[in-house]
């Protein structure tokens, strides 16, 4: 690869607060929480030794926001790209995570395996597969490596479009992937991981 690649997720922010989930478009603010900016201003100290040359950031507002605090540490004005949204749950926006789960598996009988596959393969209403989020977080990917060489560069955004990107990058099976989710190793609120790209 050109360039050298970081990831990290935005901080805590109301939409844990209320255990809901909340994508593109934005239909309330649900911003970093204190203990969320405090996250951040933490890890932003820890990522000046990173050399970071630019900043991509999803456009919803707990990601903007961390952006923002990272940018002003860095001295680095923040890139929006929608490629890095949360990946969209249609109907179900700010809606309870539990009640979302039940779109694909109404009786919660179903195993990891089985839910997740469901999730590659099928959309909710006005929403999206994670088979199209990691369609976009590649075209990001492949984008940002024609336009850029040589670069240190910080990727915004969300934990489950971050955990596809890794999937993609280190080329992790669906098993791997499931693994990953049910053993709690996703990217944590503000947790800055480098992607070791070959």
């Amino acid at each position: 690869m050109r360039n050298q690649y970081y990831i990290i997720r935005h901080g805590h922010y109301l939409g844990n607060t209320k255990n809901i989930a909340s994508c593109w478009p934005e239909k309330s603010l649900l911003p970093l929480t204190k203990k969320g900016k405090q996250e951040i201003k933490e890890v932003a100290k820890k990522i000046k030794n990173k050399k970071i040359d630019l900043i991509f950031s999803s456009d919803l507002l707990r990601t903007k926001q961390t952006a923002e605090i990272i940018g002003k540490e860095l001295g680095i004005k923040p890139k929006t790209d929608k490629r890095l949204r949360e990946d969209n749950v249609g109907i179900f926006n700010e809606k309870l995570i539990d009640e979302i789960g039940r779109f694909w598996d109404k009786e919660r009988k179903l195993s990891p395996l089985e839910y997740y596959k469901k999730r590659f393969q099928i959309a909710p209403p006005q929403g999206e597969t994670y088979t199209d989020v990691e369609e976009r977080l590649s075209n990001f990917i492949k984008e940002t490596e024609k336009k850029y060489k040589g670069k240190n560069i910080l990727i915004v955004g969300h934990r489950r479009p971050l955990t596809l990107l890794e999937k993609v990058t280190y080329n992790h099976s669906f098993k791997k992937f499931v693994k990953i989710i049910i053993e709690k190793k996703e990217i944590k609120t503000g947790e800055l991981r480098k992607l070791k790209l070959k």
